[in-house]
């Protein structure tokens, strides 16, 4: 990105009309959320919550892929680390995620070979090169990432390599959505739409959620101006009682999407229910790798026995990733909970809330 187009997203005299529109325009409280882990960190980065009204209430939601991983699969993911005929690969995120009992990052000093990857395709050559040993990926990511791992599970199958599979964690956004919507605890004005995912699954993917829910929506990119254009978008939709489907990011986000990245994505995977931290059980919200690609599937290539755990005692992550709750809120924060030793994903994650809130909310 050149500094002229990222200069241009940070006009300081648009990012003040902007805030003085926002603030014109709210007349009463209502409760925002950003879906993307990156936009909160964004917002955090830049100050955004401080040039808003009072009556705007932001709040961060589950999308962190790593933070909305349940507790059963990260177990799982150690639980695989822990044989000696297997090199598990994954994004640096998920080593200090903790376990029931343990960590990737643990096991690592205890002897497990775990290795970090950039790419998924560094685990399809790594596959090529140990022979001797099954390469395991760990799958962990919405729509966005979720094309790459197909794609690499496709080259696999090209290069005929039977020592590569992959643990599919993944989650569909936009059911995510409406199981919010859905929630008890739960109360969303409108929502900030991810800008990663909806480059890929377009804006037609939300149509039939914000049919149902009538909830104000915008996808958003990731500059400040990105942002505050959202803020206000969704403040006029709420005030005025007219919610709208909108795409404040036609830069980058188009109707339909990125139909090469859906198609690979749905050669190789299907829907299917999948639990999330926090929200529970979603049908059709999960990503499983197809029958026909069975010998890349890691769960049904290994006896994975974990047992089904409820999560640490006093963690307050998933409902901070509903928006329920705010990391201050958690009994954990700060206290026992630290970047340095964390209880929860939500405190590791580079686009975890509670990581957000102890290096910026001081």
């Amino acid at each position: 990105m050149s500094d002229e187009y990222t200069e241009q997203f940070r006009d300081p005299a648009l990012a003040q009309s902007l805030v003085r529109q926002i603030h014109e325009c709210v007349d009463r409280p209502m409760r925002l959320m950003e879906v993307c882990g990156t936009h909160t960190m964004s917002i955090f980065r830049h100050g955004v919550r401080a040039l808003l009204p009072p009556a705007i209430t932001l709040l961060s939601g589950p999308g962190c892929p790593v933070c909305v991983t349940d507790q059963l699969d990260i177990d799982a993911f150690i639980a695989l680390a822990q044989r000696d005929d297997v090199i598990v690969t994954t994004f640096g995120d998920l080593m200090r995620v903790p376990g029931t009992y343990t960590s990737l990052q643990r096991e690592v000093a205890e002897g497990a070979d775990v290795r970090m990857v950039y790419s998924v395709m560094d685990a399809v050559q790594m596959a090529a090169r140990h022979p001797e040993k099954t390469v395991v990926f760990l799958g962990v990511g919405f729509e966005t990432t979720a094309p790459t791992i197909a794609a690499a599970i496709l080259t696999a199958e090209k290069m005929h390599l039977a020592n590569f599979c992959v643990y599919s964690a993944h989650k569909t956004v936009p059911a995510a959505l409406a199981a919010l919507m859905a929630h008890p605890e739960v109360q969303i004005d409108g929502f900030l739409l991810p800008g990663h995912v909806s480059v890929i699954i377009g804006m037609q993917a939300y149509q039939s959620f914000f049919d149902a829910h009538r909830t104000p929506a915008v996808a958003v990119g990731f500059e400040p101006l990105d942002i505050l254009e959202g803020i206000h978008r969704l403040a006029v939709q709420v005030e005025s009682g007219a919610p709208a489907l909108e795409n404040a990011y036609g830069r980058a986000v188009t109707e339909e999407g990125n139909p090469t990245a859906q198609s690979v994505m749905a050669k190789v995977f299907m829907p299917i229910a999948v639990r999330w931290r926090g929200l529970g059980v979603i049908a059709g919200s999960g990503l499983a790798i197809r029958p026909e690609y069975a010998r890349f599937d890691a769960a049904r290539r290994f006896t994975i026995s974990v047992v089904d755990m409820p999560p640490p005692k006093g963690c307050a992550c998933g409902e901070i990733l509903i928006g329920a709750k705010t990391p201050l809120q958690c009994p954990l924060f700060r206290k026992r909970c630290t970047p340095m030793d964390p209880v929860g994903p939500c405190m590791v994650s580079s686009e975890g809330t509670c990581a957000a809130y102890y290096r910026f909310n001081t």
